[in-house]
C-alpha cells in the first residue's frame, strides 16, 4: 500500500505534523500492514491537540473501515467495524429502535475514537461512560488479532479504553446498545442568572440528558450566567436534515474579538425567554448541534484554538467561580463554552471523568490564552480535578501522575503490550504517558 504524505491537525489546528498517511479499505489489509509496518491508527482526528498526530511517522487511517459486522436486534447488541461514525450509528440505529448509550459531541467522532478516548455525554450522570458499554473489542498489534474483554483481559482493557491507541490498533468491537422511543428529542431550555443557580439545577435535574451553555464574558452578578438544556428522547420521526453550511476559509480574527464574543453571548442568552421553553428537536440536532457547520474550527483564524475542559471533583465545584472570573476578566473566552454534570463512571485507567462538574472553554490561540489554559490547569489539580487529554494542547507532564493516579500502571501494561512503542502518538510522547516514573 502506497503511503500518502500530508500535513495532519488536530480539530484547534494549533498543532500541526508532517505525518505518511496509509488508509486501508479492507480488515486484511489493515492486518498485513500492521504485521508488517506497525503505526498508530487514526479516525477522523476530532482531538483538538495531538491525540492523534505523530510527526515524523506513519499513521493509519481508519475511516474505511466502517462496516456494521452484526446486529441482534432482540438484544441490541452491535458490532462494528471502528472506523464508523457515531453519527452514522445513530442515523442507523434509531429508526430501528436502538441508539447508542453515551453520544459525544459529534457525530464525526469514530467508534475507535471513543473508545481510545473514553467519551463521555450529555448523560454521564446516569449512562457512564462510552467504554462502560463496550462488551468486547478485537485489538491489532504486530502479531496479529486478539479479543479484549473486561471479563478475561481486565488490565489490557482497561489500558485500552482512554487509552489513546497505545495498546494496539482497535479493529471492531461489540456495543450494547439502550432503547430508542424516537427520532426526537424534548428539551426544556431554561435562563440561569449564575453559576450557583446553574449548580443547583443540575442537582435537582432528573433528566436523562443535561448540558449548559455558559457566557463565560459575564462578570459580577452575572458571573456564570447561561443556558440550561434538559433532555428526553421521545417517540416521532424526525424531519428531513436542515440544510448544512461550510465554513470555506479561516475567517479574520475580528469574528471572535472580545467585543463580538460578548454582543453575541448577549443576545444568544435572550434567544430564551425569561419564563424557558420547551421544543422538540431531531436527535442528530440535539446530540451533535455543531456538526450542521462544517469545519467549524476555521471560524478562529488561521491561527486556530485551545480548548481548556477540566473536571473539578465533587465538594469541589466552588473552584468554578475563581475560574470563571479569571475567564471572564481575560477577555479572551469564545462563545463555546459548556457545563455538564459527571457521574463516577469511567472504563479506563486513563479515562477522564469523575463525579463533579466538567468545564470547557475555547480560546483563540494567543500567547496570553496559553498563559490563561495553564493557570486554569493549575487550580483544577489543586481542586483535584483532571484536564481532557483528547482537548490538551499545553499541558505539562509533570502534571500526570496528579490528575492521573493510574498512569504508573497504564504505562507497565501499554509497555507490554507495545514493548517497542509502533503506536506513540505527539501527545503521548509530549507528555510522557508511557514513561512509568
Amino acid at each position: 500500500m502506497r503511503a500518502r504524505h500530508q500535513t495532519s491537525h488536530g480539530w484547534g489546528r494549533v498543532l500541526h505534523a508532517e505525518e505518511e498517511v496509509l488508509r486501508p479499505e479492507r480488515q486484511a489489509m489493515l492486518e498485513r500492514l500492521v504485521a508488517k509496518d506497525p503505526a498508530p491508527a487514526v479516525g477522523n482526528r476530532r482531538s483538538y491537540g495531538d491525540a492523534a498526530l505523530n510527526s515524523g511517522g506513519r499513521v493509519i487511517d481508519m475511516t474505511r473501515l466502517d462496516r456494521c459486522l452484526s446486529f441482534d436486534a432482540g438484544t441490541g447488541v452491535l458490532e462494528v467495524e471502528a472506523g464508523t461514525t457515531m453519527g452514522d450509528l445513530l442515523a442507523l440505529c434509531a429508526p430501528l429502535g436502538w441508539m447508542p448509550p453515551v453520544l459525544p459531541g459529534t457525530g464525526e467522532a469514530t467508534v475507535g475514537g471513543c473508545i481510545a478516548n473514553d467519551v463521555h455525554g450529555k448523560n454521564h450522570h446516569g449512562a457512564g461512560s462510552f467504554g462502560q458499554h463496550v462488551l468486547s473489542l478485537t485489538l491489532l498489534g504486530k502479531d496479529g488479532a486478539r479479543q479484549v474483554t473486561p471479563g478475561e483481559t481486565p488490565d489490557l482493557f482497561r489500558a485500552t479504553l482512554g487509552g489513546l491507541g497505545q495498546t494496539g490498533v482497535i479493529l471492531s468491537a461489540r456495543l450494547q446498545l439502550v432503547p430508542c422511543k424516537g427520532e426526537m428529542v424534548r428539551v426544556r431550555e431554561r435562563r440561569m442568572d449564575g453559576i450557583a443557580e446553574f449548580l443547583s439545577a443540575f442537582d435537582a435535574s432528573r433528566a436523562s440528558y443535561s448540558v449548559g451553555w455558559i457566557d463565560a464574558t459575564a462578570q459580577g452578578d452575572a458571573l456564570g450566567r447561561g443556558i440550561l438544556e434538559e433532555g428526553e428522547v421521545i417517540a416521532g420521526d424526525a424531519p428531513p436534515p436542515g440544510r448544512t453550511r461550510r465554513v470555506p476559509v479561516a475567517l479574520p480574527p475580528l469574528l471572535v474579538s472580545a467585543p463580538a464574543v460578548r454582543l453575541f453571548n448577549a443576545l444568544y442568552l435572550r434567544r430564551v425567554p425569561e419564563a424557558g421553553r420547551d421544543r422538540e428537536r431531531p436527535l442528530a440536532d440535539f446530540f451533535f448541534p455543531l456538526d450542521r457547520l462544517h469545519d467549524w474550527n476555521l471560524v478562529y483564524g488561521k491561527k486556530g484554538f485551545h480548548q481548556f475542559q477540566c473536571v473539578l471533583p465533587e465538594g469541589e465545584e466552588q473552584a468554578l467561580t475563581p475560574m470563571l472570573e479569571r475567564i471572564a476578566e481575560s477577555g479572551l473566552a469564545s462563545p463555546l463554552a459548556v457545563l455538564k454534570r459527571l457521574g463516577p463512571g469511567r472504563a479506563g485507567m486513563m479515562s477522564f471523568p469523575m463525579a463533579g462538574m466538567t468545564l470547557a472553554v475555547d480560546f483563540p490561540n494567543r500567547p496570553e490564552a496559553e498563559a490563561l489554559a495553564m493557570e486554569l490547569e493549575w487550580m483544577a489539580v489543586e481542586a483535584g480535578g483532571r484536564i481532557y487529554l483528547a482537548k490538551d494542547t499545553l499541558s505539562d507532564p509533570d502534571l500526570m501522575a496528579r490528575m492521573y493516579p493510574e498512569a504508573g500502571e497504564f504505562a507497565r501494561i501499554v509497555t507490554e503490550a507495545d514493548p517497542k512503542g509502533h503506536f506513540q502518538t505527539d501527545l503521548v510522547r509530549r507528555l510522557k504517558l508511557r514513561d512509568p516514573r
